[in-house]
């Protein structure tokens, strides 16, 4: 191409981007079509239900249970170490994250901790699913040895030992097994790593390892109690969605022209809400969506082992400490095979702001480059990347970026529910 080409070609690119910019700066976002506010109202968080009862936990909504379980969330002495609790990863003063690519505790673990604010709606917990209910997961990290270090055994023994947890306990769930004889009943063990706890456990009697299961489940249980109390308030989209259908001169200045046309990518050509729809901008689904790899670490099988986990977990729903076997229709139905090689649960967007890194192990340091590389949308390192690259400008990754910023707010719940208790 001559010289003369090549600058009429350039000439033609500042052209269409300038055009690009003067469209984007003289259009009304306030002008939303029919189905466009059909969708904002979607994903307004006046439209989320109520807190969905757990069956299979028959707790849950006792408010002994909540008041049992806030103490246990941020009680250390339940780890190996005396030093660790459930707030140590889930700091309610970070959103219930840890703002670490993958967290630490007695150990280093291998995924992100994901937020708690919300996750009751969710029919799977973490990265991979491998938990079908809050009381059950919230019995995994109990018993890693990266993260609390104990075993089932140290906990019931710890529970029983204490005058306030053994009668809280016995309020909720009946008598405590007894614990007495330390032969039948060994101080620490359980099904774990460490060979010295694994042959303690391996010991004892099936009947009674049943009884050990049965008050592990629920410590569980009260824990799930209280984080079920973790919702997310209204943030600035919300006051504006909702002021939207009534009065929309009011409402249209509660975002900035930036954050509105942002919020229009977002519905529109940023294909965001494929996955993240609904109050919680989330479908709780898992997807490959091409991150990859930690560093030094080896591709994440994803959801494809996490199913096969769930499964298999003596605490599902479909367990015999589950309080409810008749409604596990996600459980049963549960989809499986090589589709979900390195997908992972699509997280919920609210309250995104100052909970960074992000993905699974927190491969992507800041949301500006969350965004760019769904705009690429590049090979999956295994599986298959289901997203497409979506050709964006920079300054429209920007205006998302603004936007998704508008979802920031306060949980909804009550002060003395987000700090240790007395």
């Amino acid at each position: 191409m001559s010289r003369t080409g090549k600058a009429s070609a350039s000439l033609g690119l500042v052209i269409v981007a300038t055009v690009a910019i003067v469209t984007a700066m003289h259009l009304n976002p306030s002008d939303w079509s029919t189905q466009e506010l059909i969708q904002l109202r979607s994903m307004s968080l006046a439209r989320l239900p109520a807190t969905p009862i757990d069956p299979t936990n028959h707790v849950q909504s006792n408010l002994e249970a909540q008041e049992f379980g806030h103490q246990l969330f941020f009680d250390t002495r339940l780890s190996g170490n005396g030093q660790i609790a459930c707030a140590t990863c889930h700091q309610p003063n970070k959103r219930f994250t840890d703002s670490l690519p993958v967290s630490r505790a007695i150990g280093t673990t291998k995924r992100n901790a994901p937020s708690l604010v919300g996750l009751a709606h969710s029919p799977w917990l973490y990265w991979d699913g491998r938990k079908d209910s809050l009381w059950a997961q919230a019995l995994a990290p109990l018993e890693d040895a990266a993260e609390h270090g104990g075993s089932r055994l140290q906990y019931v023994h710890f529970i029983a030992s204490d005058p306030i947890y053994s009668q809280a306990y016995g309020h909720l769930f009946g008598a405590l097994p007894d614990l007495s004889d330390v032969t039948r009943f060994p101080p620490k063990g359980g099904p774990v790593t460490d060979a010295t706890l694994a042959h303690a456990w391996q010991s004892m009697t099936q009947a009674d390892r049943t009884s050990v299961d049965h008050v592990f489940a629920n410590i569980g249980k009260a824990i799930a109690a209280y984080e079920t109390l973790l919702v997310p308030g209204p943030s600035r989209f919300d006051a504006y969605v909702d002021g939207m259908a009534t009065d929309p001169d009011t409402a249209t200045p509660m975002l900035s022209a930036a954050e509105r046309r942002g919020l229009r990518l977002f519905i529109g050509v940023g294909n965001c809400t494929q996955c993240h729809n609904g109050p919680l901008l989330t479908n709780n689904s898992f997807h490959n969506t091409g991150i990859i790899s930690a560093p030094g670490k080896i591709p994440d099988l994803g959801r494809v082992q996490g199913v096969r986990q769930v499964t298999q977990d003596p605490f599902n729903c479909l367990g015999r400490h589950s309080d409810d076997t008749t409604r596990c229709e996600e459980l049963r139905f549960a989809k499986s095979g090589d589709d979900l090689i390195g997908a992972f649960r699509t997280p919920s967007l609210r309250n995104i702001r100052g909970t960074a890194p992000f993905a699974h192990a927190g491969q992507l340091p800041d949301l500006r480059g969350v965004l760019e590389h769904y705009d690429r949308a590049p090979d999956s390192m295994i599986g298959h990347n289901e997203a497409k690259p979506l050709g964006l400008w920079p300054w429209e990754i920007g205006q998302i970026e603004v936007f998704l910023l508008t979802l920031q707010a306060p949980p909804a719940t009550h002060e003395r529910w987000l700090t240790p208790p007395n």
